[in-house]
């Protein structure tokens, strides 16, 4: 039997051009798209146990639109006014563009790198008379504040959200041939809805610290990305349903080794840098 039904454990994405639909049309499948977790707001309660103060801090570290939100929701719900003098380092210009939400983009100073913290962090170095707050959800990559003590930068976390797993009730993953999973509690939350041992169904996993969760859980990981063949999922998985369809060893695509914790480099997979970027107020 052909591959015909993929599970996306991400939102539906905005656009009818995104990879998703291009890989559905190219092999007339169907792809749903149900996230696998919910981001719930600390209350305010929680946050002031925290004693952080926003405005001891003259700049803020913006890892996710999601920070964005909570930070800003956080500040409203305190009464606080963020200043204008507020500087913001973000770590993609994507996320840095979402800040227009809640600021006067071209009046602020921002700042943005290529997509990744240790990109940021080249921007961050040049900056060390700051003293940062990074808003950050829990629970959060660990390596985050490890590489700003490790870099010298002054700063203090606060949690503004929690990470929790959604009721997935409604879904039988029987029904998919391949279901596509996208961080540590995405497996998390799969295996308190449906538990570690899967059917015939594959399991697609995207980035070393979700396959690491995934083994530690004696899930086997049938499709991976990054790697050097594959930096991104949708062409991991156009390449498998190719093989499969066609009748060809899909085993190459297994993953059959655990990989190297947070922060260690893997081999053989591409690494993509870009210089960091500074957003600077139109006419300046």
């Amino acid at each position: 039997m052909n591959i015909k039904r993929i599970l996306i454990s991400q939102p539906a994405p905005q656009s009818d051009k995104s990879p998703f639909s291009e890989l559905a049309t190219k092999h007339e499948i169907e792809i749903v798209f149900r996230p696998f977790i919910e981001v719930e707001g600390v209350s305010l309660k929680e946050f002031r146990k925290q004693r952080v103060e926003i405005l001891d801090h003259s700049a803020v570290i913006m890892t996710s639109r999601t920070a964005i939100d909570h930070y800003f929701r956080i500040a409203e719900e305190c009464r606080i006014t963020i200043p204008d003098t507020m500087k913001y380092f973000c770590v993609s210009e994507a996320v840095a563009l979402y800040l227009q939400k809640y600021i006067v983009y071209r009046k602020r100073k921002i700042f943005f790198a290529g997509g990744t913290f240790p990109e940021l962090m080249e921007v961050l170095v040049k900056h060390k008379d700051e003293k940062y707050l990074v808003p950050l959800s829990d629970p959060h990559k660990p390596e985050i504040p490890l590489m700003l003590t490790k870099g010298g930068i002054k700063h203090n976390k606060v949690i503004l959200s929690h990470t929790v797993s959604s009721d997935l009730k409604e879904i039988n993953p029987v029904d998919f041939d391949i279901l596509a999973l996208y961080s540590p509690a995405d497996v998390k939350s799969y295996i308190a809805n449906f538990g570690a041992n899967k059917g015939e169904y594959k399991i697609a996993i995207f980035g070393n610290g979700t396959a690491r969760v995934a083994m530690e859980a004696g899930i086997k990981v049938d499709i991976m990305a990054p790697t050097s063949k594959f930096p991104s999922l949708t062409m991991a998985l156009d390449r498998y349903i190719r093989a499969y369809n066609d009748g060809d060893n899909v085993e190459d695509f297994a993953l059959r080794t655990l990989p190297e914790p947070a922060g260690v480099a893997s081999k053989g997979v591409a690494s993509v840098r870009k210089s960091p970027k500074k957003v600077t107020a139109a006419g300046a």
